[in-house]
Formats: structure tokens, sequence, C-alpha cells
């Protein structure tokens, strides 16, 4: 992950060097030869997907490229903001590295999509098998696709209420704990003390907040924001449709993968997103 980037532009390892050197650990030996099971590791995960994000975002400057507005996928705000010019690269590591330890510490939970039902369908199940625990709707993805989150059976009473009324499928997702729901409510009172005491920057554009969907670019805003991504909903539809009427037409997803590429033609046809995955060979 990230090696094709730093054969084509060496210099571009600095970033794995200056991020190894906060996490005590060979971020880019990880990266580029695993094991992947010691990758996939929350707290190994994180870092390396924000690092390779950044690098992907350099990769698009040097290709000429010039963003007049951000957005991230959960983790992803961080990498925005470093793109933005919020965040210097060693804080967004160190917030990352914390925030996926206290994430994996974390009281447990799961997490799965819902597949083929309108959001407020989803919603009414989540406020029907709310008597089984813990349950919110933690990522509204695209149209047709929502994420819950919560206690082990609660999201296991979802997902059979959901196929009983229709929907398409349901996905358990492979994470440790139920993210941007209530069980990290711990999680997020010991990140609001390291955000709030770390220095942020104005943006130099707007970027489009997790929970809010809304564009922001003063640093208090965006502290907040990050703040409430810990326990709130991801309201990437919300997010993708608002940049489309703020004038976006063309997207590029800075990261490895293509997922959020997806999700954009689902939530609008009409616009084109490119992955960093695809200037591999050009």
């Amino acid at each position: 992950m990230g090696r094709v980037w730093c054969e084509q532009y060496p210099e571009l390892n600095d970033y794995f060097e200056r991020a190894s050197k906060v996490l005590s650990l060979d971020l880019r030996q990880l990266c580029f030869e695993g094991p992947q099971e010691t990758l996939t590791l929350t707290q190994n995960a994180q870092p390396a997907l924000l690092t390779v994000g950044v690098i992907c975002a350099e990769v698009a400057r040097k290709r000429g490229l010039t963003a007049e507005m951000l957005a991230g996928h959960s983790l992803g705000e961080y990498t925005a903001l470093v793109a933005g010019g919020v965040l210097e690269f060693e804080t967004a590591v160190e917030l990352v590295r914390q925030r996926a330890a206290l994430m994996a510490a974390a009281a447990p939970g799961a997490m799965a999509a819902i597949v083929g039902m309108k959001d407020e369908q989803v919603i009414g199940v989540v406020k029907a098998s709310g008597e089984e625990g813990v349950l919110v709707a933690a990522n509204f993805n695209a149209p047709g696709q929502v994420v819950i989150s919560g206690e082990i059976p609660a999201v296991e009473a979802a997902r059979q209420l959901a196929k009983s009324h229709g929907a398409k499928m349901t996905v358990l997702l492979p994470v440790s704990g139920a993210f941007h729901s209530p069980l990290m409510a711990p999680a997020a009172e010991k990140m609001e003390e390291l955000i709030t005491a770390a220095p942020f920057a104005d943006a130099a554009i707007p970027i489009y907040q997790n929970t809010t969907a809304q564009p922001a670019t003063k640093a208090s805003d965006l502290r907040v924001a990050l703040i409430a991504q810990m326990t709130g909903a991801v309201r990437w539809n919300e997010i993708i449709t608002n940049m489309i009427n703020g004038g976006a037409t063309q997207f590029y997803e800075l990261g490895p993968g293509s997922v959020l590429g997806g999700l954009c033609r689902r939530i609008d046809k009409s616009v084109t997103c490119e992955t960093a995955d695809s200037w591999a060979n050009a």
C-alpha cells in the first residue's frame, strides 16, 4: 500500500519516515510487505491509511491538480485536514494513533451495512431493534446504503429485521467496535482533550464536515466537527450532494482503493470520480 507512489516519487518516502518516528514503528515496511493481519489491526491501519492518503494528495499536486473543496469519510477527515493545511502531518499522525488505540479499547460492538433500503426505513429498523441494546445509523453512505452501529445483539436483530423488510442484503463489517455510536463516548472524551490541545489552522479551502455535511474553514469549527465525528453519524450522501451543489463536477479519491468513487457514482451519476489507484500506471 503506497509503494507505487514512493517508487514514482522517491521523495514521498519522507512521509513514511516521519510517520514511523511518531509511531515508533516501521510503517513503510508494514504497508509494503505486511503481514496483512498486522497491517489491518486498527492501531496500524488508521495511521497507515492517513499516511497513504496524504501521499496521494501530494501525488495529485504533482500531477497539477488543485482542489477547490475537500471532504474525508470518517478517518479520511484527518487526511482532508492535512491536505487543507489545518493540521500538520505529524500532529495528524499522533491524533490518529491515539484515536485508533482508544477505538480498539472501546466496548465491544459491531457495524453492518444495510443495502437496498431507504434511509428512513433503516432508521425505523434501528428504532425497532433498540430494545436489544445501543444501536444507531452511523454512516449514510449513498442512496440504498446505510451502515448501522451498536451492541452486537442489537446489530444482529436489526440485520434480521432489515432482511424481513426487504433489504437486498446486510453485510457485517470487519471492525472491532461500534464506531460513530454512543459506545465510543469514553473514547470521544479523551479525543476531545487531545483535539482541543492540538494546533489547528484555518483551512485554505472549504472542508465538508462528517456530522453536519456543511463546509467550514475556521479552525474552531473544524475542531468541533472532528470531536463530534467520534460518536456522530457520517453523512456522506449529503456531503457529496452539497459539494455538487457547491459546484463540484469532478472528484478524486485520494487513498488506496475505490470505495468512495463507487459511492460517488451511486449518489450522482452526472459527476465523475477518478481514483489515485487509476494513476498508478499512467
